[in-house]
C-alpha cells in the first residue's frame, strides 16, 4: 500500500530532531533522539525533563537519558510542552 508508514519508520524518521515524551504517570521529556530499538527504548540527549508537583511543573536539564519504552504513552515529533 503506497504511503504507509509503520510507527517504528515514524520514531526513525525523528532521529537528530526534537521529540516531546509523554511517559506514563506525571513526566514528561523533551530531547532530540540519538537511537532507538524495537521495543521503543531510546537514548535522548540535550534534554528538558518537566515533572507535574502539586506546586506546578518543574524543570531539569539532563545531558543524556535512557527511557524504557514500557513507560512511553505519547511521542510527539517537534514539539515541546511550552508550544501550547
Amino acid at each position: 500500500m503506497a504511503g504507509r508508514l509503520l510507527p517504528l519508520e515514524l520514531v526513525d524518521k525523528c532521529i537528530g530532531s526534537r521529540l516531546w515524551v509523554i511517559m506514563k504517570g506525571d513526566q514528561e521529556l523533551v530531547g532530540t533522539l540519538k537511537s532507538f530499538d524495537d521495543y521503543v527504548n531510546m537514548v535522548l540527549e540535550d534534554v528538558t525533563e518537566y515533572e507535574v508537583t502539586p506546586e506546578g511543573k518543574v524543570a531539569h536539564k539532563l545531558d543524556h537519558i535512557l527511557l524504557n519504552g514500557n513507560n512511553i504513552a505519547i511521542l510527539v515529533p517537534g514539539r515541546s510542552p511550552d508550544d501550547g
